[in-house]
């Protein structure tokens, strides 16, 4: 006859419920990040123009990282075309990036024209995609979702350029504000699990 074991059931050293117990005690870092976030996002919020300087600066940089890595990449190919192609990809990348950090301005205004384009596509083709779907579907949360993407880009290219000299630093704003609320919510979900 068999015997049950009272001891508690350990989880497998590489599951979820194993990465959740060792993030248990770290509750008061992700608490302390989300803090930080929180901080950098009301203080994006409270100089939107900066935070829109800072956020094109970022983009030339990761622009300036993807074409050094573009021209890295195309010593990888054998044939002179791909090679060719690949090696002015980088150097368009990389002039691009330095054109970014040369006047950012000039570049604020051209992605806030990109952002706004897309937003308008986008909504439009949510809400084509919404009277596609059957009526079983969520059908009508995809139209509202389509029809705030589409005001919401329509607003951009309204007030663009000037919408330029803010835009970019609000949505990082709200994006920062968001990211911080996220970590301070699971820190304390963490908390209260231990």
């Amino acid at each position: 006859m068999s015997t049950v074991s009272s001891s508690p059931v350990t989880p497998p050293p590489h599951s979820l419920a194993s990465g959740i117990s060792s993030l248990r005690s770290k509750w008061g870092w992700i608490v302390a990040l989300g803090v930080i976030y929180l901080i950098a996002g009301v203080l994006a919020f409270g100089s939107v123009f900066f935070a829109t300087v800072v956020s094109v600066l970022f983009v030339g940089a990761m622009m300036i990282v993807a074409g050094a890595a573009e021209i890295v990449n195309a010593f990888q190919f054998k044939s002179w075309g791909k090679f060719i192609f690949w090696l002015l990809l980088g150097v368009l990348y990389v002039i691009a990036g330095f054109f970014t950090f040369q006047n950012p301005l000039l570049a604020a205004v051209t992605l806030t024209l990109v952002i706004g384009v897309a937003l308008v596509v986008s909504g439009i083709m949510r809400i084509f995609l919404a009277f596609s779907m059957s009526a079983a579907a969520p059908w009508g949360l995809v139209a509202l979702s389509g029809a705030i993407t589409l005001i919401l880009g329509a607003m951009i290219l309204a007030r663009w350029p000037v919408s330029s000299l803010y835009v970019l630093g609000l949505f990082l704003s709200v994006d920062l504000i968001c990211a911080g609320v996220s970590w301070i919510s699971m820190g304390m979900a963490l908390k209260r699990r231990t």
